[in-house]
């Protein structure tokens, strides 16, 4: 009997992660996992436990990655609403740049699982949550260094902003950048 094939398993989750989201949780089947990982069927249950348990650590990664880089946009030097721009411009020109539009990895899971599987769910809320927070402190920013009105609500705004963000990423899968950016034009003009 030969040994299991040995693996990193940050780099298993994190292609199982691109498996995930180009085709879904219900769509991904372990013979899918096991041809995107490289790593047999038995060897990754044995790992992870079970397809779910995987797919609970995708999005796992999936929110730090993406808590990441809304950090390094809103961050960089500039007013709060072309911080946000270039935040959203980059997330739907990335979306349709890509071989498949796939969108988002947390807005695919909450239409496809969202109210179903309390674990998913929790994740999902957790990223938006996290998004939420972030477009809030960047907009609190704003007020504070004169770009952004200071009687505006940045909770309500960040609310906005992130169904906004939603709604674009589900929108990339379908639709033409110029609708996107449009959008995107639209989004800010409220702030």
């Amino acid at each position: 009997m030969g040994r299991p094939k040995e693996f990193e398993p940050d780099a298993v989750v994190a292609q199982a992660m691109e498996a995930f989201w180009t085709g879904g949780y219900a769509g991904t089947s372990p013979a899918d996992l096991a041809e995107a990982t490289g790593v047999g069927k038995g060897s990754l249950y044995h790992a992870f436990g079970s397809k779910r348990e995987l797919f609970g650590k995708a999005l796992d990664l999936y929110g730090a990655a993406g808590s990441e880089l809304t950090e390094a946009y809103l961050d960089e030097p500039g007013t709060a609403k072309e911080r946000i721009r270039a935040y959203l411009a980059f997330l739907v020109d990335t979306d349709l740049d890509g071989p498949v539009r796939r969108g988002c990895l947390a807005a695919n899971t909450a239409l496809e699982l969202g109210g179903r599987d309390p674990e998913a769910t929790a994740s999902v809320r957790r990223m938006t949550d996290r998004t939420i927070e972030l477009l809030a402190e960047r907009l609190r920013r704003g007020q504070r260094d004169g770009d952004v009105d200071r009687g505006l609500d940045v909770v309500a705004q960040a609310h906005l902003l992130m169904n906004t963000i939603v709604g674009l990423r589900v929108m990339a899968r379908t639709h033409e950048g110029q609708v996107l950016h449009r959008i995107i034009d639209t989004a800010l003009a409220g702030f």
